[in-house]
């Protein structure tokens, strides 16, 4: 008996190192965190009513989608040149998700572009490793643009002179930089990303595109890929504009719509990272905002896919923008 369990240790230590080594091969250190932080990541069949989704998401995903409104709210001052807000986003009289808002005078404030691989930071881990107080403290943390299987920055990046990402990459869509002339995000429609970004101190490459040059939705297609949304911006007056969605009611299209209808008078807006990774940490004297995201699904042939973990805590975060006090 003894030698039997015996053979079964040895063979269940064999299948698990070689299932590490599988992930080691494929998704370096990322992936081992991955797992070790939240069991693995993995798609589940859901009906469109199904309890896991949330009420927003269930919303969302009826035939006819209840057309929504903005409710009354006004942008508070934080500190010089720096401003919050919440705005409701309204069904009849029901609140059924809410945008964070952050904007800053980038005259003020320097726009920075991270990468940790690894992905052993979460956003309080984050919070632990930048402190807010003081010239150069980190007054905002939010997920950034894409990453690959190893937690690498997947669009062309440069994080404080440093260039990060692919060398080689179709942009079609826009970019926020940081460089001589200040902060702005820019539409790359007709620009080659390499002119955009050189010389850059910070600059993250991202798709799609939600508000382009011409004023109008950028986003094409129509769709029920519904996730926890985080966005740049770019208002009329030069200042930028951090977004985040509390809950996963929009769709990118729908998003778009939803800002139109409001009076933040976008000259370009550029779409991050969503999902589970879209948290936000907002720290500024007394004022303190702490979101942890958690949705996502996607739709397919009248199928809904949600997304899923064995623990449920905040995800690591390899790719993130912060904003610091210059």
């Amino acid at each position: 008996m003894k030698k039997a369990i015996s053979i079964v240790v040895v063979l269940s230590l064999l299948a698990v190192l070689s299932a590490a080594g599988y992930i080691w091969q494929r998704n370096g250190i990322y992936g081992l965190n991955v797992v070790l932080r939240r069991g693995g990541t993995y798609w589940v069949s859901v009906k469109p009513d199904d309890a896991r989704l949330s009420p927003a998401m269930q919303l969302a995903l009826q035939p006819e989608i209840p057309a929504v409104s903005a409710g009354a709210s006004a942008w508070n001052e934080v500190e010089p040149g720096f401003q919050v807000r919440e705005i409701s986003v309204m069904a009849g009289d029901r609140e059924i998700d809410r945008l964070y808002l952050n904007r800053f005078d980038p005259a003020k404030f320097r726009f920075v572009a991270r990468n940790e691989p690894s992905g052993a930071k979460d956003i309080d881990q984050w919070e632990a490793a930048l402190t807010p107080e003081g010239a150069g403290g980190t007054v905002l943390i939010v997920n950034g643009s894409y990453f690959g299987l190893k937690g690498e920055a997947d669009t062309p990046f440069i994080s404080m002179g440093t260039q990060l990402g692919p060398h080689e990459y179709d942009a079609k869509a826009g970019a926020w930089v940081v460089n001589a002339s200040g902060t702005h995000v820019v539409d790359l429609t007709l620009r080659d990303w390499r002119a955009v970004t050189a010389n850059a101190e910070d600059a993250m490459v991202s798709y799609p595109l939600l508000v382009g040059e011409d004023g109008r939705n950028n986003v094409r297609t129509k769709s029920n890929w519904l996730a926890n949304r985080t966005f740049v911006a770019e208002d009329r007056q030069g200042r930028i504009i951090v977004g985040s969605t509390k809950d996963a009611f929009f769709s990118l299209d729908r998003l778009v719509d939803f800002l139109f209808a409001t009076d933040l008078d976008l000259k370009t807006a550029l779409n991050l990272d969503g999902g589970p990774v879209a948290c936000l940490s907002v720290r500024s004297g007394t004022y303190r905002l702490k979101h942890y995201a958690r949705w996502e699904a996607q739709v397919a042939d009248g199928e809904v896919s949600l997304l899923q973990t064995p623990l449920d805590v905040p995800w690591g975060l390899p790719v993130v923008l912060t904003v610091e006090r210059r």
